[in-house]
């Protein structure tokens, strides 16, 4: 609703601004300031005061004479407060915004009929998934939901680093260590098995004596090499540790849960001729050059200064050569390729999209999105070093944690204490993944986070068990109006006062935040509407008594309320990737 809304206020002052006489270029619709009760609001005045040669208030009141209300379906009236025309919105926008929110898929958008392809995590296949990197599947996870939310047909896809440096060397330690020169795994899972053999091969390249390390070397070079010239032979080396190695990284990741539809290795692009023949094109550009033994692009045209080595002196490729064969396929398939990244990859990311125009590309159908690191207040982490904290690590110790308020909670009789054993490790692991997920997508990907425990689980605070318990709480409503034979009814006559009416209008903004989260890419913002919806609800909760209500038609009008307050707080977490739990 609060897009129709948002559509009819446009077109009122658009037809304002024409009947005028004034340009239309700029409209100014925004959300007005908290102390105005308006939903929307126009700015315009400020734009033209200087054009009309008179005040904002009196080009504000010019425009608002200009609207009639009973036009259009959604605006009840319009007035004005200094320079702003508000609009207000009537019954029919409260009644709708109702009825919508009743439908269990609200807040999915109509279907766009575009294919979009989301590629995230991609961390080199060398380990465990640890800490400083969880933000990668966790913001790419939200990510793709939102798009699928938006009416995109979505498939995630994860990147597969097999043919670069770190993976030969990989390989090559585990053929050449034996399992009693390493330390015992820290797991009984594949990736904590192998990645001491690579944590063994970087020990021994930095610390041994240059014969050893230059004899180590060429056998790294050489897997690297036959790789290059697809040998299949390296191929299932290669393939070897690569893939049990990823087989235990996908247990971490089903845990958040971000599950990928396909893995896609970077060897495909050698085996099938793709890097070939992108270097026989990137040669023969205007932009190609060789220097320091190497073809590179001159990027300069592009405001890049670095060049992009795109064939080595060995005639290898490097990761982005490959990458681009890559994204040239994800074009051919997809009508749009997303892209979740470090910042860390960002001269990285402007070099492959000036390489991909090079290549004749339509680059917009390519958007790169950026991260920062999550630390642990303890310092920071790393897989190659084994300094680091896992993923799974997090996740167990916010399982327990939560677990622990959960109990605690229940001596203390805030919660309900009919909770059966079951019912404890279920919300423990609602509550302590979901407070993972939501301390970090809920923050600006662009910001750094320091995770810390107090706040991610906090029941009261804004966080993620804070916004479940809404949905918890909605639920044994109902639940309770069930067993009282009340019925929900969509009635908005009866619900009046302001709780109500804010709750409503928090509902009806549901769709608009997944379209324009959708738009920006940036899930955080569904974060930032579920803590406030959640703050609107308990407002409501407090001063609106849904099963003792003085009247059975305010009762069953609440309880429509609440069901449309449950569908819109499910879908907001379910965006977020974080389960809704029934019971808290």
């Amino acid at each position: 609703m609060f897009r129709a809304f948002r559509s009819e206020v446009e077109a009122a002052v658009e037809s304002a601004l024409s009947a005028l006489d004034l340009p239309t270029d700029d409209l100014g619709v925004e959300e007005p300031p908290e102390d105005m009760p308006a939903t929307l609001a126009s700015s315009v005045a400020f734009r033209l005061a200087g054009e009309v040669g008179a005040p904002p208030p009196a080009v504000a009141e010019d425009v608002a004479s200009e609207i009639d209300p009973d036009g259009y379906e959604y605006v009840d009236r319009v007035d004005t407060q200094g320079p702003y025309v508000n609009f207000y919105v009537s019954e029919a926008y409260y009644a709708d915004a109702l009825d919508a929110g009743r439908d269990a898929g609200y807040g999915e958008l109509p279907a766009t009929g575009k294919s979009v392809v989301v590629e995230h995590t991609s961390a080199n296949p060398t380990g465990p998934v640890h800490v400083g990197r969880a933000r990668n599947p966790i913001f790419g996870d939200a990510v793709a939901r939102l798009l699928e939310y938006a009416g995109n047909d979505v498939e995630t896809h994860y990147y597969v680093n097999d043919a670069g440096r770190q993976v030969a060397v990989f390989t090559w330690a585990y053929e050449t260590f034996d399992e009693s020169d390493l330390p015992d795994p820290e797991r009984d899972r594949a990736d904590y098995d192998l990645v001491r053999y690579y944590r063994k091969g970087n020990d021994f390249l930095e610390s041994a004596d240059d014969e050893a390390v230059a004899e180590a070397e060429a056998e790294i070079a050489e897997i690297m090499q036959g790789l290059e010239a697809g040998d299949e032979a390296t191929f299932e080396r290669v393939a070897t540790v690569v893939d049990q190695v990823l087989s235990g990284m996908r247990t971490s990741l089903e845990r958040l849960p971000a599950e990928f539809d396909r893995f896609v290795k970077e060897t495909e692009f050698i085996r099938n001729g793709d890097a070939d023949e992108v270097v026989t094109r990137l040669k023969d550009s205007d932009a190609a050059v060789y220097e320091e033994d190497a073809w590179q692009l001159d990027l300069s045209e592009y405001g890049i200064e670095k060049n992009l080595v795109f064939l080595r002196s060995d005639d290898t490729t490097l990761y982005t050569t490959r990458d681009l064969a890559h994204h040239e396929w994800k074009f051919d398939n997809y009508d749009e390729a997303v892209t979740v990244l470090g910042e860390d990859h960002k001269l990285q990311a402007e070099q492959l999209e000036a390489a991909l125009d090079v290549l004749g590309n339509e680059t917009d159908k390519l958007r790169q999105t950026f991260y920062s690191w999550v630390n642990l207040p303890e310092g920071g982490m790393s897989t190659r070093e084994g300094t680091g904290v896992d993923l799974d690590d997090l996740l167990d110790e916010s399982v327990r944690r939560a677990r622990e308020e959960v109990e605690d909670r229940l001596d203390t009789r805030i919660r309900n204490d009919d909770l059966s054993e079951d019912d404890i490790d279920r919300i423990a692991r609602q509550v302590g993944i979901g407070a993972v997920r939501y301390d970090i997508v809920s923050k600006q990907p662009t910001k750094g986070i320091t995770f810390e425990w107090e706040r991610a689980l906090d029941f009261e605070a804004q966080s993620a068990p804070y916004v479940q318990y809404v949905h918890a709480r909605c639920c044994g409503i109902e639940s309770e109006a069930a067993e009282a034979g009340i019925e929900p009814a969509a009635d908005v006559s009866v619900l009046t006062t302001d709780a109500e009416r804010a709750l409503i209008e928090e509902i009806a903004r549901f769709p608009a935040v997944i379209e324009r989260a959708a738009d920006d890419l940036e899930p955080h913002v569904v974060a930032t509407f579920a803590r406030d919806f959640a703050e609107t609800f308990n407002t409501f909760y407090r001063e609106c008594s849904v099963l003792n209500a003085d009247d059975e038609a305010v009762s069953a009008a609440r309880l429509g309320l609440v069901e449309a307050a449950r569908h819109t707080v499910a879908n907001a977490l379910d965006v977020l990737g974080i389960e809704a739990p029934e019971s808290m």
